[in-house]
């Protein structure tokens, strides 16, 4: 049987969400129960909460909405490079010592995912904003990360509009720690949800 990888973040009440913030946090509710027939229930979800893919329009006026993005484009070979070692960000220097090629969809599997927290660590690894300049230069069709954000303490969202604005998909919130670096199959699906710049998703790897 196929060993299947699932790199996505359950979503619950008490699930870390980005700087702690309680607008991201998610609340689930039972509208309806069996003493009613049936069990229902309601979500309500930030769409950069846990596991998500960005699309363009989460920086660029007028980009490209999620619903709109193709899902060939997410459901289709990846790589996943191990960055373990680095302690603090993900750098043009770093990148380029991983034989990155036009057109692939690379996830960063860093230390994020081996530091299970149950608060928000603001000093988590990210790509830097001349890592995100080489992807571009190189012509990479996507990038995912194991941490919440794929910037930080960048007040411009220089990471974010590099990526974005060249077209390219970010993944945020994998969890990647099951995962060793090499050649993968990946489904990436985000809800279809007209008009929005993001989407949940749910995540899974697999090798043929």
């Amino acid at each position: 049987m196929r060993k299947l990888y699932d790199i996505s973040l359950p979503i619950h009440a008490s699930m870390v969400v980005y700087k702690d913030n309680p607008d991201k946090r998610p609340s689930i509710q039972v509208m309806r129960d069996f003493d009613q027939g049936a069990r229902e229930s309601r979500l309500a979800l930030d769409m950069h909460t846990g596991t998500h893919v960005d699309a363009p329009l989460h920086f660029v006026p007028g980009g490209q909405t999620i619903d709109a993005v193709s899902l060939q484009r997410l459901l289709r070979p990846c790589r996943v490079l191990d960055f373990t070692q680095n302690e603090e960000s993900i750098a043009r220097l770093d990148l380029a010592e991983k034989n990155i090629v036009r057109g692939d969809f690379v996830l960063l599997r860093t230390r994020n995912s081996f530091e299970q927290r149950a608060s928000f660590d603001p000093e988590f690894v990210y790509l830097t904003a001349d890592g995100a300049q080489y992807l571009a230069e190189v012509g990479v069709d996507g990038v995912g990360i194991d941490a919440l954000g794929i910037e930080r303490s960048q007040p411009d969202h220089e990471t974010h509009k590099t990526l974005l604005s060249s077209g390219i998909l970010i993944i945020e919130g994998l969890n990647l720690v099951q995962v060793p670096e090499g050649q993968y199959m990946m489904s990436a699906l985000p809800l279809a949800v007209t008009g929005a710049e993001a989407a949940p998703a749910r995540v899974v790897l697999w090798q043929d």
